[in-house]
């Protein structure tokens, strides 16, 4: 098999918020690569760290240890003016408030071309207002729909304004931050295919960022699993769904709702208790447990998932 390209590199990542007595650590060693033309999926719940670890890779966040690699040079602290352009138009974010990520004064004309306008990327006014309006069809949306507001659309037409915001500039990698939690379901469906349609097209590189495994599934080649600034497990999206390995992977699995009543009114719900890991002598390590299946634990940990492995 071709050695894939790793687009994103993840090293060792610490992210710690406040000082002294109240510093707080977000994240806390932190490892993984993204490949190129992959969409990877960093799913926990809320609190978990994982809309931190987002902003950190699009230098919103700063950092505390560890580096970020992005096409094999580092991208975190200080950077050359040079990188600096290139990474913002070479990464954006999809935010997940379709509404609070809008400027509502703007019309959607400014909003979509904002990045254009800042990084001087269109040759006229013709050029810009054309990039526009193919950006606005990308989306399915209409190009006429420019002259108007924000406040003027439903939630799912804001998130693919939002959505046609990051295309504009080109991207090769893009953060989707939980971008369908705040839409109805019958929308969610709608903007998952057309992330996966556009995926496809431009040949871009996601990381989705999300708290519901049953979404990620649908749209994602690996999952990392994380849980108070850790990652806990991490494999391909179908070898995680059928071995699941960590009490706390599994507990989240088993939220997931099932589309059959009879299965989801039998179904057991798993509740993760942390205390379950006794790490005060033999210590936690980051192990590939099969091929490509990663997961957190220690030594006695790691014998019974081992044993859970061959039993199943």
């Amino acid at each position: 098999m071709a050695e894939r390209e790793k687009l994103i590199e993840v090293k060792d990542l610490q992210i710690t918020f406040g000082s002294g007595r109240k510093k707080f650590v977000a994240v806390d060693h932190v490892n993984f690569d993204i490949y190129k033309g992959e969409t990877f999926a960093l799913v926990g719940e809320s609190g978990s760290g994982k809309t931190t670890i987002g902003r950190a890779i699009v230098r919103i966040n700063p950092i505390s240890a560890g580096e970020i690699l992005f096409k094999g040079q580092r991208i975190t602290g200080k950077i050359s003016h040079a990188l600096d352009k290139e990474v913002i138009r070479k990464m954006q974010m999809i935010f997940q408030d379709p509404m609070a990520s809008l400027n509502e004064r703007a019309k959607v004309d400014y909003i979509v071309s904002e990045g254009l306008i800042n990084h001087h990327l269109y040759e006229n006014e013709e050029d810009r207002k054309r990039k526009v309006e193919d950006a606005l069809r990308e989306v399915g949306l209409l190009p006429e729909f420019a002259s108007r507001f924000p406040h003027e659309f439903s939630g799912g037409q804001r998130q693919r304004i939002g959505i046609a915001r990051a295309l504009i500039m080109e991207p090769e990698f893009v953060v989707a931050d939980e971008p369908i939690s705040a839409l109805d379901v019958s929308i969610r469906a709608q903007v998952l295919n057309l992330l996966n349609r556009l995926k496809a097209s431009r040949g871009l590189t996601y990381l989705f960022i999300a708290h519901d495994l049953s979404v990620v599934r649908f749209i994602s080649d690996r999952i990392a699993v994380i849980h108070k600034g850790e990652i806990v497990e991490l494999a391909e999206t179908e070898e995680l769904f059928r071995h699941p390995l960590h009490p706390y992977t599994k507990a989240l699995l088993s939220a997931a709702p099932i589309p059959d009543p009879e299965l989801e009114k039998k179904k057991k719900l798993l509740i993760y208790d942390p205390s379950i890991h006794d790490y005060s002598v033999d210590k936690p390590q980051w192990v590939e447990i099969l091929p490509g299946h990663f997961v957190h634990g220690n030594e006695r940990e790691l014998d019974g998932y081992r044993k859970e492995i061959e039993s199943n």
